[in-house]
């Protein structure tokens, strides 16, 4: 297993390097203080684990592991960090991938069991969207089933587009290309309302005229939180993004 630790301050590393040795003694280890060089040594290695303090200089940890990631999706992250702010209190649920410093082998080794564990979706909004993997909408930590395949993909398709208002033309473009679908398209929105409405969230979507979308700040949604840096949605991160519908491309910078 090769294994990846950044912290710019030495004594730290050598206590993390020094547990994650008790913990997994037969691994390779790469060290760095400096998390530039730390990404650049590692263009054409494949890590299995990283273990990434938050607050680096130059690269702070969250960005590190977002190009580690970039390289390969599979890498486990574990973040380190003396900032409570970063860590579980944050957000108010346990959630594995944070070791709190001083670093010590139990806490390295209760972590790394618990890197195989879903990251579970924020629930502080009324939707909640995973982008990650296959898409799906919960309201409220529940599975919600739209009366259509073509209306849950539209939904998706608005999630992507992240608050841009979208056309009639540019739906049927999109879900069903040369084939003119346009009257259809107006039951799709239809079956959208109703759903969300069905489960007190249809104020999420917005219908002007032949064009809609979403009002983003009403989801919660792992790939606009990847974006903006939560550590939870980075480490979630697989590589796959939307993966039933072929025209959805992830941007992971």
């Amino acid at each position: 297993m090769k294994i990846l630790l950044a912290d710019d301050e030495e004594l730290q590393l050598i206590r993390l390097e020094n547990a994650v040795k008790t913990v997994l003694p037969e691994s390779e280890i790469m060290r760095y203080t400096n998390p530039a060089l730390a990404l650049k040594e590692t263009e054409n290695v494949k890590l299995d684990l990283a273990f990434l303090d938050i607050e680096m200089p130059v690269i702070n940890g969250i960005a590190l592991a977002k190009k580690l990631k970039q390289k390969n999706p599979s890498i486990g992250i574990v973040f380190v960090t003396a900032y409570t702010e970063y860590a579980i209190d944050a957000y108010k649920i346990h959630a594995s991938g944070y070791v709190t410093k001083p670093v010590s082998a139990d806490k390295l080794k209760e972590e790394i069991n618990a890197l195989s564990r879903p990251v579970l979706l924020k629930t502080s909004k009324k939707i909640q969207v995973k982008c990650f993997g296959n898409f799906e909408v919960f309201s409220n930590g529940a599975p919600i089933k739209f009366a259509r395949t073509k209306s849950k993909e539209l939904f998706a398709y608005l999630v992507d587009r992240e608050g841009a208002a979208v056309s009639l033309n540019e739906i049927n473009a999109v879900l069903w290309e040369d084939e003119d679908r346009k009257a259809y398209c107006r039951n799709l929105v239809g079956d959208i309302k109703s759903t969300l409405k069905a489960v007190g969230a249809d104020d999420v979507f917005v219908k002007r005229r032949n064009e809609c979308y979403i009002d983003v700040s009403k989801i919660d949604c792992d790939a606009y939180e990847y974006k903006n840096n939560d550590p939870d949605a980075v480490r979630s991160y697989r590589g796959e993004y939307m993966s039933q519908y072929p025209w959805a491309v992830f941007d992971v910078d």
